[in-house]
């Protein structure tokens, strides 16, 4: 007998907890013996079909992949949205979808369109389906509440407008998680290390907040985890020109966190999660009066993550 098959199909980025949601409903409609596959589209299919209105990447699908393999996906396939995918009608894609992954079923979000000029909805989707015999499950909308109380529903495009808005920590009520810049510890200009204040200077995909500070958490290739006192932007009070992740790392006690010795300066994974904003990214009148507002500014760095990192690694440790 054929083994049990529930299909998921979308762009799933950022993986948040309303795509959490769908994968716990497939693994639900399979059960445990069963497999889950999640059918994802990299890039996003606007590359192709409108690329000025194509949205930014939350995170490159390497991150994707690994995240919906931990929420529960036994088999994630990636999806080329070709000129030939994109054009093919609403039949034919289910047509393909069908014959290439057997499904037992199909679970999607009450929003999911597909085929040519995105023509087909849940509702083709089931009478499409029947068809062949496959079933179709559709998963509500999900909604969450926010640092001020507000309801929303979650998707990628709200989390997109959230991270351009600075507004890490609800970011993160939407994601499930804190949002994370995950890159490679490049060499920078070493302004930093000259006024007091060294940083790792990040080369990433992942999508940047706006300009300004935050504070957070590192997480090193050890594991070890170090309070993160983050710039976004170019650093208008030093003339820089390009935008960039920067972040001054702190050992729990507060002094300044070097690699150990013999260990490489670059080229080393560093993750940076975000926990709250500080304030804007300003260009100030003189290197001085920079240097009293970054010990201003990691004063209450280290005041915000020693208070919330406990609570925010309980609620994040199942992510």
């Amino acid at each position: 007998m054929n083994q049990p098959t529930a299909l998921t199909i979308g762009n799933f980025d950022g993986v948040h907890i309303g795509h959490q949601a769908i994968i716990a409903h497939a693994r639900q409609a399979v059960g445990p013996g069963g497999r889950v596959v999640a059918a994802v589209f990299s890039p996003h299919p606007m590359v192709h079909l409108n690329p000025e209105r194509a949205p930014i990447e939350i995170e490159p699908i390497s991150a994707r992949i690994n995240r919906l393999t931990i929420a529960g996906v036994d088999e994630v396939v990636v999806l080329d949205p070709s000129p030939g995918l994109l054009a093919m009608s609403p039949s034919g894609f289910v047509d393909l979808m069908i014959d290439q992954h057997q499904p037992t079923v199909i679970v999607e979000g009450a929003d999911f369109r597909f085929g040519a000029r995105r023509t087909g909805g849940v509702v083709e989707l089931k009478e499409l389906c029947a068809i062949q015999g496959v079933g179709v499950e559709v998963v509500a909308p999900l909604r969450t509440s926010i640092s001020d109380q507000s309801d929303l529903v979650v998707s990628s495009t709200m989390i997109r407008w959230m991270l351009a808005h600075g507004r890490v920590r609800d970011a993160g009520f939407l994601l499930g998680r804190m949002h994370e810049i995950r890159g490679v510890v490049v060499r920078g200009d070493q302004l930093g290390r000259t006024i007091g204040f060294p940083t790792a200077n990040l080369r990433t995909e992942t999508m940047l907040p706006c300009d300004g500070v935050y504070a957070g958490v590192a997480v090193l290739p050890t594991g070890e985890e170090c309070i993160a006192a983050i710039n976004v932007g170019t650093r208008p009070t030093v003339q820089g020109l390009n935008r960039r992740a920067e972040a001054h790392l702190l050992n729990a006690d507060s002094s300044v966190w070097v690699p150990p010795r013999g260990s490489d300066e670059y080229g080393w994974d560093c993750t940076i999660r975000l926990m709250a904003w500080v304030r804007d990214e300003i260009k100030f009148g003189s290197i001085d009066t920079l240097k009293e507002q970054l010990g201003r500014d990691v004063g209450k760095i280290c005041t915000i993550v020693q208070r919330f990192l406990p609570a925010t690694a309980d609620a994040t440790a199942t992510n």
